[in-house]
């Protein structure tokens, strides 16, 4: 998510006194818009919403089809699964972040959207280091040592590429084991970044 921007979170429950109370505990930390169906949803959510809390038991539309959807949508939205619904093997092929149980006290649900947090700039310097290491490579393979050498332009990328995977160190320093399984439980491969490409 964008640095500086508060992070914004939809919360759905069809029961509406459930979702304004995780609301009204959220809103002063985190931009918060409410639904109470499945419908009201999916006509909220757009490529703003970070996170999504999302109840498991609905009528009409449950939240396991509004979550298909999400995905269907193809938004980097993150989402819990926010329920009453004891997990059963069905979740295996959920494409959940996060599956709490309720009642969710004030301090979970924190803890919760933190992480969630905390996986999406993970996930977004990662990109950002991929990319700007794909350039470093490619200039590296076709300039003399040199030309790269008297490159002001290049000196900068190497400097970008340095503060980027010190904001990687960063995050994933609070980082256990289990937030590497999620993190990447979605990777087919799991490919280390090339050594030659640090600066």
């Amino acid at each position: 998510m964008t640095k500086g921007r508060r992070a914004k979170i939809l919360v759905v429950d069809d029961e509406p006194e459930v979702a304004d109370v995780y609301a009204e505990q959220l809103r002063d930390r985190y931009a918060v818009e409410t639904a109470y169906s499945g419908e009201e949803a999916l006509s909220a959510l757009d490529s703003a919403i970070d996170i999504v809390l999302l109840d498991r038991r609905m009528p009409d539309l449950s939240g396991d089809e509004v979550l298909s959807a999400i995905r269907e949508q193809r938004y980097e939205t993150r989402v819990a699964m926010v329920t009453a619904v004891d997990p059963g093997f069905d979740i295996i092929e959920m494409p959940f972040d996060e599956y709490v149980i309720k009642p969710v006290s004030k301090a979970e649900l924190f803890e919760t959207i933190e992480q969630l947090i905390l996986y999406a700039d993970y996930e977004e310097r990662l990109r950002e280091c991929y990319s700007l290491t794909a350039k470093y490579a490619a200039l590296e393979s076709s300039k003399s040592e040199a030309v790269l050498e008297e490159s002001a332009e290049f000196a900068d990328l190497k400097a970008e590429i340095s503060a980027v995977r010190d904001e990687l160190d960063e995050i994933t320093d609070s980082f256990d084991a289990t937030d590497f399984e999620m993190l990447f439980r979605d990777f087919e491969t799991g490919e280390e970044m090339p050594d030659n490409t640090r600066p």
